[in-house]
């Protein structure tokens, strides 16, 4: 899959030479004029890098990088700020924002291929996520469960996932999905980071299923939280038309058209509070089977094994 950066200048001369630069190594660029154009690419669309020109209309890049390091599912994309020769300030500020690194103009092709090369190899290096979110991916997900097995500590592991979610794929399309995984995890993230443990853990399977790992004494009030603002933002996802019916009209694995409920949160917990747990696999097997049983039911919910 193609390196996909965005080049953020409001001189379309600068945009072109960066353009014919950056595709001789085969990255895919995309291209905004201004900070408000940039902004809403970037929210739309999975990048690995972007390029951004310090003085742009709209929103300055100061304030685009400001806003995408405050977002807690976009402070990992990598920014290199593009400054005038000369301006100390500009940099400094740059980097104070949060940029990972800077160059000048004019820059030579060769410096800004190797500065690239050099973040997309540390952003790396730095985070195995999934590309989507870029939350912790599975690697990250085995080795946190692993470690609290071996603490000998009480946890409690949540698998969640969205109900009706192939149905609203198939009558909204990928892009409108993938913004639902998205606006997902920025909920997630939010209430952990506001009512969980420092330590919480929080990954990204794949696709539209989540795992959180926090402690048994918060994971009931956690998962009642999560709910309750998944249910305030659902109908944003939908048409006007879609909102008032409560429903979509889509067909079933026999070809049948019927009514598809707006989409619903399931979660499973696991814990070891009234049974032992002595391997990742065992967490993993009975999250399946609560998160199964909590999809049986209406609407969003979450389901904790309490078996001795």
């Amino acid at each position: 899959m193609a390196i996909k950066i965005l080049v953020v200048d409001d001189d379309p001369d600068i945009r072109d030479i960066l353009k014919l630069t950056l595709t001789e190594e085969n990255y895919e660029i995309l291209e905004a004029a201004d900070g408000e154009t940039a902004l809403k690419i970037i929210y739309s669309k999975p990048l690995d890098l972007v390029l951004l020109d310090y003085k742009i209309p709209k929103i300055d890049g100061l304030q685009v990088c400001r806003r995408l390091k405050n977002d807690l599912l976009l402070r990992h994309l990598p920014i290199i700020m593009v400054t005038a020769k000369g301006d100390i300030s500009d940099k400094v500020n740059g980097i104070d924002a949060g940029a990972d690194d800077y160059i000048v103009k004019p820059f030579e092709p060769k410096e800004l291929l190797a500065r690239i090369r050099m973040i997309l190899r540390r952003t790396e290096r730095d985070l195995e996520a999934n590309p989507l979110t870029r939350l912790p991916g599975n690697v990250s997900i085995l080795n946190e469960l692993d470690r609290r097995l071996n603490s000998h500590s009480l946890f409690a592991v949540c698998y969640l996932d969205l109900d009706k979610f192939k149905a609203y794929n198939d009558k909204y399309g990928f892009e409108r999905g993938d913004e639902v995984i998205r606006e997902t995890a920025r909920i997630l993230l939010k209430v952990t980071q506001k009512f969980g443990n420092p330590d919480d853990f929080l990954g990204h399977i794949g696709g539209d299923d989540f795992v959180i790992v926090t402690t048994p004494n918060i994971v009931d009030d956690l998962c009642q939280k999560i709910i309750s603002e998944f249910k305030k933002i659902v109908p944003s996802f939908y048409s006007e038309t879609d909102q008032k019916k409560g429903y979509i009209l889509a067909r079933n694995r026999q070809g049948k058209e019927e009514k598809i409920p707006l989409l619903s949160l399931s979660i499973g917990v696991v814990t070891n509070e009234f049974r032992k747990i002595t391997h990742v696999a065992q967490i993993g097997e009975i999250g399946a089977e609560l998160k199964a049983y909590a999809k049986k039911l209406p609407g969003s919910n979450y389901v904790k094994d309490k078996r001795r």
